[in-house]
């Protein structure tokens, strides 16, 4: 329970009613077929892991009115979502922040504050609220899915709900898959080289695997730079859910202490920075932490309002594409100012 309390920031979902094993099984079966036929589509065609989660999960929202399940779906979107940021941990060490050098990871911190920033500013301007600017901006500066995932488990649901979520998801899955290839373009028609390319690309593709895809696509230099660069980005979730616990007032307490996932997440890049885990270790731990986030979201699909998803119209997804220009624009100019 305690874990839970301190998963849950703000303490507004309900605790989960203490369930007998047996119970959790017929939800979680159907989350793990669900993962594994969207691990299938993505090794077959070369589809993001989490899109086709999600594209998966949506598909098999009908049974989310079968309460049989609700238990199984509940523990793989709160349980296993929690763990798999812990092992996120896993992908980043102090070593590879401080081989991009002082002046790119100033320019990071810099595209991934005023990312959140356009993302906050406009979702308030389209009447959508902070929270959701937080959660989608947070997802465009950070790393896609999964940073949506951990920032809506840091707002709490009466903050972001499932169909604000699933929104996101859906956004930034079509939104990442488009820059992956068109971003490889433009760096060509404006001759960048591989470090200012991939850069670029590092900084400004949402997804994790495609941000990647892009750099390699240009050339194996650009690859190597969009890597350091993303890994750089997702070092930053645990300090922007850090922020968010402290800065964020709650009504009924003046202060919320940070989650004990940030705490996880820190701790295990710490000790990856150390070399202290067999790389061996560490590969499945990364594998594992890809199929934790996978369950999730397809558990939260499954779980999400699809008659609330089509209410909202076309703001949430104007308020992604205006945090990714903005993300893209600042990358942009970052390369061609102040990488050599």
């Amino acid at each position: 329970m305690a874990n839970i309390l301190a998963a849950d920031l703000y303490c507004d979902i309900p605790a989960d009613t203490r369930h007998r094993w047996r119970e959790y099984v017929p939800g979680l079966t159907v989350v793990l077929l669900g993962t594994l036929a969207a691990g299938f589509l993505s090794d077959h065609y070369g589809a993001p892991l989490t899109l086709m989660a999600l594209l998966l999960g949506l598909a098999l929202n009908f049974l989310s009115t079968d309460k049989r399940l609700l238990p199984g779906l509940g523990f793989a979107s709160r349980t296993l979502l929690r763990w798999g940021i812990v092992l996120l941990g896993m992908r980043v060490t102090a070593a590879q922040i401080a081989d991009l050098g002082p002046v790119a990871l100033l320019c990071v911190i810099a595209i991934v504050a005023l990312t959140i920033g356009s993302g906050v500013l406009a979702a308030r301007w389209l009447k959508l609220g902070t929270n959701f600017g937080l959660l989608a901006g947070g997802s465009v500066a950070i790393c896609g899915a999964s940073a949506a995932m951990a920032l809506a488990t840091t707002l709490g649901s009466r903050r972001v709900n499932d169909a604000n979520l699933s929104l996101v998801l859906v956004g930034i899955s079509a939104m990442s898959a488009t820059a992956m290839m068109l971003y490889p373009v433009a760096a060509h028609m404006l001759g960048l080289s591989d470090m200012q390319a991939g850069f670029l690309l590092g900084a400004s593709i949402h997804d994790v695997a495609q941000a990647l895809g892009a750099g390699y696509a240009y050339s194996v230099g650009a690859g190597q730079i969009a890597a350091i660069v993303k890994l750089s980005r997702v070092a930053l979730l645990a300090p922007i859910l850090a922020i968010i616990t402290l800065f964020l007032r709650d009504e009924r307490r003046e202060r919320i202490g940070v989650p004990w996932f940030v705490v996880g997440f820190f701790g295990l890049a710490g000790v990856n920075s150390l070399g202290l885990i067999p790389s061996v270790a560490a590969g499945l731990s990364t594998q594992a932490a890809s199929a934790f986030l996978a369950a999730a979201v397809t558990a939260t699909a499954i779980r999400s309002p699809l008659a609330s998803l089509m209410k909202t119209g076309a703001r949430p997804i104007l308020t992604i594409l205006a945090a990714t220009i903005v993300a893209f624009l600042l990358s942009l100019l970052a390369a061609l100012l102040a990488i050599r």
